[in-house]
């Protein structure tokens, strides 16, 4: 018997198609989309304003496909790390981080990744599956803060497992059902996208929607960067960095350079001022990101507060833009680069 496929993750486009499929009018669609993303209802039962009839049709050929995680880490800082089960005994984690008047869940958009960055947890997995637009969606949809409508979330951010836009068609359907007035019509302002650099999805990301692009730097110095990104060698930097200068992010959408610093490897003087002229004439900001260790034989350490307030300085004293990012979840194996579903790591290499 072929299994049903899930309603959530369709925009209104193939909803409109599922209603007529079922003999329904297309309007029936907009309904559903109505249900499912603004409603959030987790049953056909709760949609009283369609007949009996069709959602008995609905029953047969379909389900919601609402998911909740298996299981929840509660991190010291409030910050709670979700397990869901996407089939195929793969898991996936997405991460809810609450701060003050604000909540973002970073989401996860493939089980494992390609790009095989060394100091990252998630690339040590090797890449496994993209997730559907259905799976993405219901780690927005089913993350349990609050509860009722948008779960008292107020952003997202595809910074999770995976590269977003090496899984760029099911990403840019949850953009859309988070966007569109049809959906959850939310402003592209509450939605960041992670890369790193991937083209030419990156530069059709930017030209089809609004949303902020953060762009995984982490090294100035290009041969560094190649050892320990390999997507360097597939989407040169100074390539990805040409096509953002085309663009104007000097309005309400934010492009945001990510960098990790690690102790003796890219804390110092001479790293900030290449990264000064580097970034010379793009409008932009640098997160400065404290490592995490992730263990898995990686042989980088954090470097130090001082080292990290001193690169800010610099990068401000040049008229860029630079914070340091609270460090949220480590104790749980949900900061930056730790997400690896569950996978036991290794603490004997990687120490601080």
């Amino acid at each position: 018997m072929e299994e049903k496929k899930p309603l959530i993750g369709k925009t209104l486009d193939e909803l409109q198609r599922v209603a007529t499929e079922g003999g329904m009018p297309r309007f029936v669609g907009k309904q559903l989309a109505h249900w499912l993303y603004v409603k959030q209802v987790d049953s056909f039962d709760k949609m009283i304003n369609l007949s009996k009839k069709n959602i008995a049709w609905l029953e047969e050929n379909y389900v919601v496909g609402r998911e909740k995680p298996v299981k929840a880490s509660k991190s010291a800082d409030g910050t709670i790390k979700y397990l869901f089960n996407v089939g195929a005994g793969r898991d996936i984690e997405s991460v809810w981080i609450p701060d003050h008047d604000r909540a973002t869940l970073c989401v996860s958009s493939q089980v494992g990744c390609k790009m095989n960055c060394y100091f990252c947890a998630t690339g040590k997995l090797g890449f496994k599956a993209n997730l559907t637009a259905a799976q993405i969606i219901n780690q927005i949809l089913s993350a349990p803060q609050g509860g009722g409508e948008d779960n008292g979330l107020t952003n997202v951010v595809f910074m999770g497992m995976g590269e977003p836009l090496d899984n760029f068609g099911e990403v840019l359907k949850v953009i859309e059902i988070l966007t569109a007035p049809w959906g959850m019509a939310w402003s592209p302002k509450r939605i960041t996208v992670s890369t790193v650099g991937k083209l030419p999805q990156l530069k059709e990301l930017i030209e089809k929607t609004k949303v902020h692009i953060a762009l995984s730097l982490h090294t100035a110095d290009i041969e560094q960067r190649a050892s320990m990104m390999p997507a360097e060698k597939a989407f040169p930097l100074q390539t990805v960095l040409k096509m953002l200068r085309s663009y104007d992010f000097s309005g309400q959408r934010r492009l945001s350079i990510e960098y990790i610093m690690w102790r003796g490897v890219n804390d110092d003087v001479a790293h900030a001022k290449m990264l000064v002229r580097m970034l010379e004439g793009l409008d932009c900001r640098v997160n400065l990101i404290r490592y995490h260790a992730i263990g898995e034989g990686v042989d980088l350490h954090p470097c130090s507060e001082e080292r990290m307030i001193m690169f800010r300085k610099i990068l401000n004293q040049h008229g860029i833009t630079a914070t340091i990012r609270t460090s949220r979840g480590e104790d749980i194996e949900a900061a930056c680069g730790m997400l690896a579903a569950g996978k036991k790591k290794d603490k004997s290499t990687g120490g601080r």
